[in-house]
């Protein structure tokens, strides 16, 4: 497998994930810096990470969007290769318009940062079947813009697709349908709130993050 993880100016969890990926599949991952116009070649994995990209102005994600690697980000989607948007990486995505709804101000104003408990929503996905019957999972939550929204008609696709990948068991930020990661529709483009990156090994207190890995590489 050959995973990259994108590094924006402000980025503040890229080594997080390229550690998980390593150490959750014994895989070798390259770091890309934004300015970048290619990503390397044979890439099957690529990872938004967590983080403030640009400081936050004007929107969380809002101005790495723009940036020049996105573009190679987005062909490579189109092209089938797994994208994973984690945190601020999944408000990149949205921002990008490779995932729909958007990540506004958590619901009681404040920065939440604890474990979280999650349920797994749809199982048969690329990120999930590693999981097996496993119901519930533990990821470490980190964000002050994690409530997800999608108007009416959006949500109903999202809900009828089964692109809701995990839910929260207690929704920390008010996001609807209490929904913590979505998937695309072609099912290789997942963004979710709650870091796998900070729960990969049991010393860390959950090693649920690296069975999500684990279950990218099996599919790969």
């Amino acid at each position: 497998m050959s995973a990259a993880v994108i590094v924006f100016p402000g980025s503040n969890c890229d080594r997080d994930c390229k550690v998980a990926v390593e150490r959750s599949t014994g895989e070798q991952v390259s770091m890309v810096w934004h300015a970048e116009t290619e990503l390397p070649k044979g890439l099957d994995l690529i990872v938004i990470p967590g983080g403030f990209s640009y400081g936050d102005y004007l929107r969380s994600g809002a101005m790495a969007a723009q940036s020049k690697v996105m573009q190679a980000v987005k062909k490579a989607a189109e092209d089938g290769v797994t994208v994973v948007g984690i945190c601020n990486g999944f408000q990149i995505l949205c921002e990008a318009d490779m995932l729909p709804g958007a990540l506004m101000k958590n619901s009681g104003l404040k920065y939440v940062c604890k474990p979280i408990s999650l349920t797994v929503a749809n199982k048969d996905t690329r990120f999930t079947k590693r999981f097996g019957d496993q119901a519930e999972v533990v990821m470490t939550q980190g964000n002050g813009d994690g409530n997800f929204f999608a108007d009416a008609e959006t949500l109903k696709r999202i809900e009828g697709n089964n692109q809701v990948v995990f839910r929260y068991v207690d929704n920390p930020n008010g996001s609807v349908n209490d929904i913590a990661g979505i998937m695309n529709e072609a099912g290789n483009v997942i963004g979710l709130m709650p870091h796998p990156d900070r729960a990969f090994e049991a010393e860390l207190g959950s090693a649920d993050g690296a069975t999500f890995f684990q279950s990218i590489y099996d599919a790969l």
